[in-house]
């Protein structure tokens, strides 16, 4: 039985795979076709930007561009990591004062990160440091809201269990509490790292002009659409990278659990 569910797996695995790919295939077809009915300065074929791709890596804007735009998103995203998981715990935890929080928190995270950004500028300059915090202010909502939520979600039934057995408060917050909110928390790391990226892009624009964000500004305003393509397909790499990681995370952090 156990050899038959591994083999299920590895083929329900293999499946996925091959829809994806036959997905790619499909969508690189409906793009070629849009290439060559519409004008090429507005759509460029996927051979083209292959090679406007060559011709961006040997010159080395790709990689620098990369660089500098993986450099902000991942500091700003971690520190939104280091910020909001502790403090949505702290929340969860302990009822008053998240109940007190809760209500200012809710209330930035409806408001326009832009609104934000010229104070950002006024305060911080137009530097790295701006960036990373345009980014941080992003990611940082909905990991805290996710993991408030999921704290708050505990099975009371499981700690009423643990409860009549003996166990003390800390064994409880570790044991159940904790495990049950994972799930929240990928959630939130998901959005957050979603939001971060697309504010990584807006950072980029809005400060001075550097990284992928920059190498679209210009490519756009100058019409030069195969680079252009070349930068959106870099963009949707990292993120698919990221969440696919936050995948691979979550499953082992789910066999943990089990």
């Amino acid at each position: 039985m156990a050899s038959a569910s591994r083999t299920n797996q590895e083929y329900s695995a293999l499946t996925i795979a091959a829809t994806r790919i036959g997905f790619l295939i499909l969508l690189l077809a409906l793009w070629w076709l849009a290439s060559i009915n519409v004008a090429r300065n507005i759509i460029p074929s996927p051979l083209a930007t292959y090679h406007a791709a060559g011709r961006l890596f040997s010159e080395g804007r790709l990689q620098q561009g990369l660089l500098d735009s993986v450099t902000v998103y991942l500091s700003g995203y971690g520190i939104a990591i280091l910020i909001a998981i502790p403090l949505g715990v702290a929340m969860g935890a302990f009822n008053l004062f998240g109940r007190t929080l809760e209500i200012y928190v809710y209330a930035l995270s409806a408001t326009p990160r832009v609104a934000f950004i010229p104070l950002i500028i006024v305060l911080l300059g137009l530097g790295i440091e701006a960036k990373v915090f345009i980014v941080m202010l992003g990611a940082v909502m909905p990991i805290l809201i996710n993991t408030y939520a999921g704290v708050r979600q505990a099975d009371p039934e499981l700690i009423e269990m643990a409860r009549s057995v003996g166990a003390g408060r800390l064994r409880i917050f570790s044991r159940i509490v904790i495990p049950g909110a994972i799930p929240y928390v990928i959630v939130g790391l998901r959005l957050g790292a979603t939001i971060g990226l697309i504010n990584t892009v807006v950072a980029e624009l809005y400060t001075a002009v550097s990284g992928l964000g920059g190498l679209l500004a210009i490519y756009g305003n100058t019409f030069r659409m195969a680079e252009y393509f070349v930068i959106v397909l870099c963009l949707a790499a990292i993120g698919v990278v990221v969440t696919e990681s936050l995948r691979i995370i979550e499953n082992r952090l789910g066999r943990w659990r089990d």
